[in-house]
């Protein structure tokens, strides 16, 4: 009888082990992100006739919630548009007063609408993610490829993404003798934290 016992407990374990698992996939179809504005780094960079010019700016904050049964997405990260930091404190000045109009338009945004790809609960995923990218006051639909890091609560994605900041109605910082690139290269290191 004990042998029968025992021997139906040996069978179940892995039943046991697999049906604890896919009860975790609820609490994973709905994912929320809190970034870490001190740690998370948005770079960009700019070509112009003698090198490339590059800089950072300041994460104010970061949210955002992904839904892996519907494939949206929801949330906002806001830069603030006056912190562009180079090595030159005239363009930077001149950068955040001509270009981006930071007295007017003071951050620079990214909304997240939807998602493409699998989100996986720990380790590396690969996404693609869609949303408005506001610039100036205008929102653009963009497309960021993403690589996300999932260790325990923590988080990291990284990716790239090219803005064509002339087309997008930003003035071009070009003169007659120093012509610059019409597109500017963003990079992205999103740090934070995974809540509910």
């Amino acid at each position: 009888m004990k042998s029968s016992i025992f021997s139906h407990i040996r069978t179940s374990i892995p039943a046991i082990a697999i049906f604890a698992a896919l009860a975790t996939l609820p609490a994973l179809a709905q994912s929320h992100y809190r970034l870490d504005p001190a740690a998370t780094q948005v770079t960009f960079s700019l070509g112009d006739a003698m090198h490339d010019v590059k800089g950072a700016f300041h994460l104010t904050s970061g949210d955002i919630a992904f839904d892996a049964d519907s494939h949206t997405a929801s949330g906002q990260i806001v830069v603030d548009a006056g912190s562009g930091q180079s090595d030159s404190k005239a363009r930077d000045k001149k950068m955040t007063a001509d270009q981006l109009k930071a007295s007017v338009f003071p951050t620079v945004t990214f909304a997240p609408t939807k998602f493409s790809g699998t989100l996986n609960a720990s380790g590396d995923s690969t996404i693609q993610v869609e949303g408005n990218f506001t610039l100036i006051g205008q929102p653009h639909m963009i497309t960021v490829p993403m690589t996300v890091h999932i260790d325990g609560s923590n988080c990291t994605a990284t990716g790239s993404f090219v803005v064509p900041y002339v087309s997008w109605g930003v003035k071009d910082p070009s003169v007659m003798f120093l012509k610059v690139a019409k597109e500017v290269k963003i990079d992205l290191k999103l740090v934070g934290s995974i809540g509910k």
